[in-house]
């Protein structure tokens, strides 16, 4: 599922990225990566903030679609 339609405060682990590759790349660096652990604090009309190691990201709807979750 995408990360936008998780329940909020739910740990997650990202099964694929299907973002193109300097967007991929990009947030490899940031730690969201197949496999990673991130935890959804809070999903608002699909733009969601995150937890990835110990820091918080936004995300746009549009990003978010593409990063899914299990």
């Amino acid at each position: 599922m995408p990360v936008y339609i998780a329940p909020a405060g739910a740990e997650l682990t990202v099964r694929k990225v299907g973002a193109e590759e300097k967007v991929k790349k990009h947030l490899q660096e940031l730690g969201i990566t197949e496999g990673s652990k991130i935890k959804l604090l809070s999903s608002s009309g699909g733009n969601v903030i995150v937890v990835v190691k110990e820091g918080r990201l936004c995300l746009d709807k549009n990003l978010a679609s593409k990063i899914l979750v299990a």
